[in-house]
């Protein structure tokens, strides 16, 4: 009947599933070859991944014409190109990446002594040392070496050529050790930290949108030859629409696995990439060094609610009446669901990973969770306000 051929083709288009995914079709995104004639501002091509000189970057967009020209370069390179650039000699005042390093240093050493933070929800347990939110720790430590760090004009450029001005940077310090194992290949944030089941109720468009609200950065805080595990790339994936589910897809894994390219790094390099990029740290098999870099992850200015809501206050009230009216039949599950999704938060971000941990997962537990979980448990109200507020406690730093 024509009727249901339209619906099939229409629930086709809107919705992306895991089965649906085509390693052929994901072949002929990622078989594609990067010209350098195409990026003028770039000073080579490396394994399909464009290498720029930082220095002659920051001449090319020294007056507002040449900006505009960087900008768009690096705009379609992450967009339609490799979806990596390497910024060389990013840095070039080392005592500003030493002094960051120490506080890093020590930080991770501090959380080592006590036993707290540092968990990498993409490595096995003891792989990595982790720093969330080293944004804020780097800022409140050491402000002066954070001005002079994050003052560095190309990690403006390539944040503006992305998601525009007024960005929100965040940033969390990775350490692979000697011996650490290299992450599973992923996608990040933010459909990239969602489950399958979750990932397939979003319309394709969402899917789409994604890639466009964060970008991923690197540091390099030491010299990054091969065997110590930088990070592993495969150049184009990221315009495989349908990828946040293809990887979840074992074909799809181990053609990254064959086919993903790495390039050495040095102290001081920058690396951006679009998070939709197939990616993973490698493995340390290096002797005696620590692999340890400051990942970025810059986030679109438009990733914010209009107006601020009290929504654990909200829930605090909402609680008992739901619970009431379930039992009084004068809601159904649905209708309950539905009120909970207006007034919980939903989303697990932004938190604070070092006490509010993704424990089984890569997403800790909301809002509108935990409320769903203490009407099937049967709590009482003072319970559930209780665990809102750790919850919330929790997400503060």
């Amino acid at each position: 009947m024509k009727t249901d051929n339209i619906l099939e083709l229409r629930a086709g288009r809107v919705w992306l599933t895991q089965a649906a995914c085509d390693l052929e079709d994901f072949k002929a995104e990622v078989k594609r070859t990067t010209e350098l004639s195409d990026y003028p501002f770039a000073s080579a091509v490396e394994k399909n991944i464009l290498i720029y000189d930082g220095a002659d970057v920051l001449r090319a967009a020294a007056d507002e014409e040449g900006r505009r020209a960087v900008l768009a370069e690096f705009c379609e390179a992450f967009a339609t190109g490799p979806g990596v650039i390497v910024l060389k000699g990013a840095f070039t005042d080392m005592t500003v990446i030493d002094g960051a390093s120490a506080i890093f240093e020590a930080i991770i050493e501090e959380q080592r002594r006590t036993d707290s933070g540092g968990g990498d929800h993409f490595a096995k347990p003891g792989a990595n040392d982790r720093i969330w939110n080293s944004l804020e720790k780097h800022c409140l430590k050491d402000p002066e070496n954070f001005a002079a760090y994050f003052g560095n004009g190309l990690i403006s450029l390539a944040s503006e050529a992305w998601l525009g001005p007024s960005y929100q940077m965040t940033a969390q310090v990775n350490r692979v050790n000697p011996g650490g194992a290299a992450q599973s290949a992923h996608r990040d944030y933010h459909l990239g930290f969602q489950s399958p089941a979750i990932i397939e109720r979003f319309p394709a468009h969402v899917h789409r949108l994604s890639p466009v609200l964060t970008l991923q950065g690197a540091v390099a805080h030491c010299d990054m030859p091969i065997e110590t595990g930088p990070t592993l790339f495969l150049p184009y994936s990221q315009t495989y629409v349908p990828g946040y589910l293809a990887l979840k897809r074992p074909e799809f894994s181990d053609y990254f696995d064959r086919n993903h390219v790495q390039l050495p790094l040095s102290k001081g390099d920058l690396v951006f990439f679009n998070p939709a990029l197939f990616h993973a740290a490698g493995t340390n098999r290096s002797a005696n060094i620590k692999r340890v870099a400051n990942l970025l992850q810059v986030s679109s200015a438009f990733g914010r609610a209009m107006e601020t809501v009290n929504r654990g206050r909200m829930s605090t009230v909402l609680y008992p009446a739901i619970k009431t009216m379930l039992a009084d039949e004068r809601l159904t599950v649905w209708e309950a669901q539905n009120a909970i999704a207006a007034c919980a938060e939903g989303y697990s971000f932004p938190t604070n990973l070092d006490r509010d941990p993704p424990i089984g997962g890569l997403a800790p537990k909301t809002q509108a969770q935990l409320m769903r979980e203490a009407l099937d448990g049967g709590w009482a109200a003072d319970a559930f306000e209780q665990a809102l507020a750790e919850q919330a406690d929790k997400k503060l730093s």
